[in-house]
């Protein structure tokens, strides 16, 4: 196979990722690889918690 039958695919996966990573803002993403071809995308979000805040009494 050309490589040229290769681009329509790994622009699609690319543009999976840089939609992921503008939409995130702390977390990761995971490519996955089966033969040599991306399969999967995925992607973690972290919600960061202000440790500023006081903690909350419990009762």
């Amino acid at each position: 196979m050309s490589q040229k039958n290769h681009e329509p695919a790994a622009e699609l996966w690319l543009d999976i990722v840089r939609q992921k990573v503008e939409a995130m803002r702390f977390g990761s993403i995971q490519i996955v690889v089966h033969e040599g071809r991306v399969t999967q995308v995925e992607s973690t979000e972290k919600t960061r918690l202000n440790h500023d805040l006081p903690v909350p009494s419990r009762k």
